[in-house]
């Protein structure tokens, strides 16, 4: 059981709450400080104040004073009219996510949501109703407000919700379980929808899946080093103490871990003086994309506690404040600076798959054919990877560079903090695609070379991805091999320098 307390969420609790199914609860602090807040908004509406998002309408409508009579339809109206959405559904991970954040966001006491309000979030988890949620829409300012607000209409009942595998109208599933749908009352529609949850949530689970990645980059790297016979030396901890990033220190050491007791490896001169820097310097290229992993978990812890929405309740009510705290900057930033890092492994990737099909630059049979001529082998798989890395190029333009404006002007600078998200789990996907199939080329160049003569981390590695793609014995349908091996990575466990320098050569279930 995870207990949320608005403050302290961390990436491995969302990880066991969304993508493993934890229940929730929330601490009696956070009660606390709801029923505080709570009884601010209700004395604002008594008193008949002029507060924006209570008694105004909003965005531009924010000098229209709503009367109390009217509050809770002006939050329904809110709702309704913001669910807008568009394309795809966001996948049910990110819409499991959207309602935890938001429900952690409330939880600290600046928003003025009932405990009731709240609790039903955290029944929805519990129960694993996920609302069925758009990805296009959202314009990172002002919060998520189209997406989010998908996830209030499915609270009052409306919408669709993923359930039990299946999309399923909500007000079925509602009466399914016997749940009452939400009222909402004053200011909380716009509690709920005023929020960077949306590009949260799903930058959330692109740190999670770019980890794993990055991970399984150093390893692959490792299997195609065997299969080139490459220069260990250029991986000798000296090296990479003289220019001091830890990232790229540990990237080296976690490759002589992977490469320890290989008869595969060669030392400088042996075969040749030195690599191309695709082999030479995957630890400073991957180093530096591990750089970029560290920044963005930093930017993502933060906003995983952030409260984010619009106007924010403080000193129980002496003080209501209007801000800007659902500008999705910070997280367009970190996601913008995601993509070129994932882009990146990519592109490097793809350069050493060059290396292991070219005959031109190495000793290996042509596009490592069976029968070359006869035989195309996997002469396509680096064609079919070069257009992963140069699609990836046109997805890493940054997102946060543009802006446009809305509300009649009033919301004149946004983020577009979502877009970036979303663009960043597609260069992962993608990444994974490539990284599959140096995996597949590298199996191959290894069989070559002997694979009785890898060494035991990655002659175990090997063991496993044969049970995935096996051997090229004549040319076949290599789609199949490549979406075969990118899911098996996807739902692989970390690949961690622990496990790697354990490995004996007898332990199995490396991943």
């Amino acid at each position: 059981m995870v207990i949320l307390t608005g403050n302290t969420l961390t990436i491995e609790e969302f990880k066991r709450v969304v993508l493993k199914g934890e229940e929730v609860t929330a601490s009696k602090d956070s009660w606390n400080r709801v029923e505080a807040s709570r009884q601010a908004v209700e004395n604002i509406v008594e008193n008949e104040e002029t507060i924006y998002g209570i008694t105004t309408g909003f965005g531009k409508f924010s000098e229209v004073f709503i009367d109390k009579e009217n509050v809770e339809e002006l939050q329904l109206n809110l709702i309704r009219s913001h669910a807008c959405g568009t394309g795809e559904p966001f996948p049910e991970e990110v819409s499991r996510g959207m309602v935890l954040l938001r429900a952690n966001a409330l939880l600290k006491g600046f928003s003025g949501a009932k405990k009731e309000t709240i609790e039903f979030l955290l029944l929805m988890l519990n129960k694993q109703i996920h609302p069925i949620v758009p990805q296009q829409g959202s314009l990172g300012a002002s919060g998520d407000l189209a997406p989010l607000s998908h996830i209030a209409l499915a609270m009052v009942g409306e919408g669709e919700v993923y359930y039990n595998g299946g999309k399923h109208s909500t007000e079925i599933i509602f009466a399914m379980e016997e749940i009452n749908p939400v009222k909402l009352e004053a200011k909380e529609g716009l509690a709920l929808i005023n929020g960077t949850q949306a590009m949260t949530s799903m930058g959330v689970i692109n740190y999670i899946e770019a980890e794993k990645l990055a991970y399984q980059a150093d390893l692959i790297s490792s299997v195609t080093l065997e299969g080139l016979q490459g220069v260990i030396d250029a991986f000798d901890e000296d090296i990479h103490k003289a220019r001091g990033y830890k990232e790229q220190e540990e990237v080296a050491e976690r490759i002589r871990q992977h490469l320890a007791g290989s008869c595969l490896i060669t030392r400088q001169g042996e075969i040749r003086v030195q690599d191309a820097y695709s082999i030479r310097c995957i630890p400073q290229v991957h180093g530096a994309s591990w750089q970029v992993l560290g920044y963005v978990k930093e930017k993502l812890e933060v906003e995983i506690n952030a409260a984010t929405d619009n106007p924010l309740i403080f000193d129980d009510g002496k003080k209501i404040l209007s801000g800007g705290n659902f500008h999705g900057q910070p997280i367009a930033f970190a996601m913008d600076f995601l993509k070129v890092a994932m882009a990146e492994l990519a592109n490097i990737s793809e350069r050493r798959i060059e290396r292991m099909v070219n005959p031109q630059l190495n000793d290996l049979p042509p596009f490592l054919s069976p029968e070359p001529g006869l035989q195309s082998g996997a002469m396509i798989l680096q064609y079919c990877a070069a257009s992963l890395v140069s699609e990836n190029k046109t997805l890493a333009h940054p997102a946060s560079v543009d802006s446009i404006p809305s509300s009649a002007n009033q919301e004149d600078h946004v983020s577009m903090g979502t877009i970036a998200s979303r663009h960043c789990q597609q260069i992962i996907a993608n990444c994974r695609r490539v990284l599959a199939i140096e995996f597949i080329c590298a199996m191959e160049a290894v069989k070559y070379r002997g694979i009785e003569k890898m060494g035991p981390v990655t002659s175990e590695f090997y063991n496993q991805g044969r049970e995935v793609v096996p051997p090229i014995v004549k040319d076949r349908v290599f789609s199949h091999d490549i979406e075969s091996l990118q899911s098996w990575l996807k739902n692989m466990h970390n690949i961690s320098p622990e496990k790697a320098s354990s490995l004996n050569g007898k332990e199995k279930n490396l991943i």
